[in-house]
C-alpha cells in the first residue's frame, strides 16, 4: 500500500518550497528506487524510520526498504480556479487519485513575498475549500443533468440532489450527514471534499525556535459565515528551513534540528499526521534478504497484512509469527526472541499492532 498525498495551497504560501524540500531529502537519502520524480508534479519520498536501520543491523542485511509516500504538487490555486482562473484548474483532477489532501497555509511574515488572495491561514484554507466544493458541484450537476429524466439509480439521484443542496451551503462533502446506504453511494462520485485532509502551517524561523508553544496567528472573521470548519490541528513546518535541512548529511541534520530544539524533522511530523489522518500504521519484515516497512490500516488482521506483501500470502494464510519490535531488539533477532519465549504464533483473527515484526506462514 503506497500512500498518495496531494499538496494544495494558494500561490506564495510555500507549497512548492515544501515539495522541493521533501524531494531534496529523498534524493539525498534514497537509492532503492530508480527515480524520485515521476513527472514535474509528482515525487516519491521515503518515510523516515530509524527502526529499519536497527533491524537491518540485527539481521545483517545491507538492504533496507522503507515505506514510501507519493506527493502530488498541485499547481498554486487561486480564487476561480475551478472555473478556469489561474493555472490550477487542470491540476484539480489530480487530487482525485490522491488518498489525502495536505493544505498548506501561510503563517509567516515576509514583505518581499506577495500574498496572492491570502488574508490569513483561515482565509487560505477557505479559498481552497471553496474551489474544491465548486469542482464537486460541477461533478454533481453533471450527474443530475444526465440522469434527471431517466434515472438508472433513483437512490443515487436523490443523494446527488441532497449533496448539491449541502455543498451549495459551503459544507464539505465529508461533513454532510449521510445514512449507511448513502455513505456507500457517495464514494461513487469521487468527490474532492470527501477526501481526508490535514493542514500544514508554513511558519517563519523565529516561530520554529519555539514550536512547542506555537499557535496560528489571529484569524480573520470567516468569509463563509462559519460554514467551513475551523482549521483545527495544524502541523507547523518552516518550509524554508526544511529545504536547507534536506541538503545536509543525516548526522548534520540531527545537529541542525537540535539547534531548534527539535528531535524530528517537519517531514517526519507531516507523514505522521498523514498516517493518523488516514488511520494507517506500519509493520516490519526482517531477514537476510532485506529489512522492510509495510503500510496497513489500523485494525487490519494478519491475513490482510500478509496480502499487502502478496495476494497469495493472504489466500493461503496459515499463521503469523510475531515479535514486538522492542523484544526483537532486546533479544537480538529471531532466534534470541524465540529462545526467550516472546515469539507468538498468531491465527487469522489476530489484529496487527504498530511495529510488529512478522513472518507469515502460508500454503501456496
Amino acid at each position: 500500500m503506497n500512500l498518495s498525498i496531494g499538496i494544495v495551497g494558494l500561490p506564495n504560501v510555500g507549497k512548492s518550497t515544501l515539495f522541493n524540500a521533501l524531494l531534496g531529502r529523498q534524493i539525498a537519502q534514497a537509492s532503492n528506487y530508480p527515480f524520485c520524480t515521476i513527472d514535474p508534479n509528482v515525487g516519491v519520498v521515503e518515510v523516515p524510520d530509524e527502526k529499519l536501520q536497527t533491524l537491518a543491523k540485527i539481521v545483517k542485511t545491507p538492504k533496507i526498504v522503507p515505506a514510501i509516500v507519493e506527493f502530488v504538487d498541485i499547481a498554486g490555486l487561486v480564487k476561480g480556479a475551478a472555473t478556469g482562473e489561474g493555472l490550477g484548474n487542470k491540476f484539480l483532477t489530480n487530487i482525485r487519485d490522491c488518498d489525502a489532501i495536505c493544505h498548506v497555509v501561510r503563517d509567516f511574515k515576509d514583505e518581499n513575498i506577495i500574498k496572492e488572495g491570502s488574508t490569513d491561514p483561515q482565509g487560505d484554507f477557505e479559498v481552497i475549500c471553496a474551489e474544491l466544493i465548486i469542482k464537486d458541484l460541477e461533478t454533481i450537476d453533471k450527474y443530475i443533468h444526465q440522469n434527471q429524466n431517466k434515472p438508472e439509480d433513483p437512490k443515487k439521484l436523490a443523494l446527488a440532489r441532497k449533496l448539491k443542496t449541502e455543498l451549495e451551503k459551503a459544507i464539505l462533502a465529508q461533513n454532510i450527514k449521510l445514512d449507511d446506504d448513502e455513505k456507500i453511494l457517495v464514494k461513487t462520485f469521487f468527490l474532492l471534499t470527501s477526501k481526508p485532509y490535514f493542514i500544514v502551517g508554513n511558519v517563519d524561523e523565529d516561530s520554529y525556535k519555539n514550536i512547542e508553544n506555537w499557535n496560528l496567528r489571529s484569524e480573520a472573521e470567516s468569509a463563509s459565515g462559519g460554514k467551513i470548519e475551523n482549521l483545527g490541528t495544524v502541523v507547523p513546518i518552516c518550509a524554508k528551513l526544511e529545504n536547507e535541512l534536506s541538503q545536509l548529511p543525516p548526522d548534520d541534520q540531527k545537529e541542525f534540528l537540535a539547534d531548534y530544539g527539535l528531535d524530528k524533522s517537519g517531514l517526519e511530523r507531516l507523514i505522521q499526521k498523514a498516517y493518523d489522518t488516514l488511520g494507517l500504521q506500519s509493520f516490519y519484515t526482517a531477514g537476510i534478504k532485506e529489512a522492510r516497512a509495510w503500510t496497513i490500516h489500523k485494525g487490519d488482521t494478519a491475513p490482510k497484512a500478509a496480502g499487502v506483501i502478496h495476494t497469495d500470502f493472504e489466500r493461503g494464510f496459515i499463521m503469523a509469527e510475531v515479535i514486538k519490535y522492542d523484544d526483537f531488539v532486546k533479544y537480538d533477532g529471531w532466534e534470541g526472541a524465540k529462545a526467550a519465549g516472546v515469539l507468538k504464533h498468531e491465527p487469522k483473527a489476530y489484529v496487527m499492532h504498530p511495529d510488529d515484526v512478522v513472518e507469515f506462514r502460508f500454503n501456496v
